[in-house]
């Protein structure tokens, strides 16, 4: 009797550990408001988010004014673990939120690195003070707080890397190279810089000679003086601080053409950071993950350098 009981207790106590285990893995994939006060805001009452979906699950947000971090835990927990703030693409007008953000998010959880899908504000005169550092706000508090909540989800302090495509790739750089400049007062008190960045067919200048002329105006204006236009173009502001950098692009992209990758790389060379880049034959624009030509390989070089920089 007494055997059958110590089993019964043993089998509760095996199916309670199970149930909170994944109880605690689910509850952890959630979606949380990144400010408690979204800073500058404008209040404009007929300025509302565009969902597009598709069987329940976001595929492409526009018009987005309250900014999102969506949380993605591995199932196994390690101690110590590298984690990823994502950006995705969309010239600053839209996000291509499940093919530049949940995907990859998911594909980062299967190599163990935890991740969170920011869902940032586009810019716009009608919700911010301030629409050239709207974006930039929202990337600093979501690196912040990973940083301030680290111990939650055994994320190391000193392993907070940014990943952003296309546009989304010119605010992860913005953010890799602005990330001491006061655009809001913070809660937390730990660094907005991030430890690395991975930067996928990236704008990063808003020189007229190689920018994206949609993200270049809807960011900064119809007209943005020369100040402006050296202020957000990223490969000026590279110092020897910022962070090691993997740079991925097609040759054959021409809605971001390659300079503005090669660029960036040259001015991290020139500072003596860390940087590799991998410049594809083919792939085009807007290829996420990858697809049948060249670029689909960029997530196994991806995973390569993060292991051989110690974060996977």
């Amino acid at each position: 009797m007494k055997h059958t009981k110590t089993q019964s207790l043993r089998t509760i106590t095996l199916s309670f550990l199970l149930f909170s285990g994944l109880f605690s893995i689910r509850a952890q994939n959630q979606t949380i408001p990144l400010w408690n006060k979204i800073p500058d805001e404008i209040k404009a009452t007929d300025y509302k988010e565009k969902e597009i979906l598709k069987d329940g699950k976001l595929q492409s947000t526009s018009q987005v004014s309250v900014p999102t971090l969506s949380i993605f835990i591995p199932k196994e927990v390690k101690p110590n673990q590298t984690a990823v703030v994502i950006c995705p693409g969309g010239g600053y007008t839209h996000l291509a939120f499940e093919k530049e953000g949940t995907k990859v998010a998911e594909w980062f959880n299967s190599i163990g690195i935890a991740a969170f899908v920011l869902k940032y504000r586009m810019p716009t005169d009608l919700t911010m003070k301030n629409k050239s550092v709207g974006p930039l706000q929202d990337a600093q508090e979501a690196i912040r707080y990973v940083r301030q909540n680290v111990a939650k989800w055994n994320i190391d302090p000193n392993k907070i890397g940014i990943l952003g495509f296309s546009a989304g790739g010119h605010l992860a750089s913005t953010a890799s190279t602005h990330y001491d400049d006061k655009v809001y007062e913070s809660a937390y008190k730990v660094s907005a810089r991030p430890d690395f960045s991975l930067l996928i067919y990236p704008v990063i200048s808003m020189e007229n000679e190689i920018t994206h002329k949609g993200s270049q105006t809807n960011l900064l204006g119809n007209n943005p003086s020369k100040e402006l236009i050296d202020s957000f173009s990223n490969e000026k502001k590279v110092t020897s601080k910022t962070p090691p950098t993997l740079l991925i692009h097609a040759t054959d992209d021409t809605v971001v053409i390659p300079e503005n990758s090669i660029n960036y790389y040259l001015a991290l060379k020139k500072n003596g950071v860390s940087a590799e880049m991998h410049v594809y034959e083919k792939g085009g624009h807007g290829f996420g993950l990858g697809v049948a030509d060249t670029s689909k390989f960029w997530t196994r070089d991806c995973e390569e350098w993060l292991k051989s920089n110690g974060y996977n």
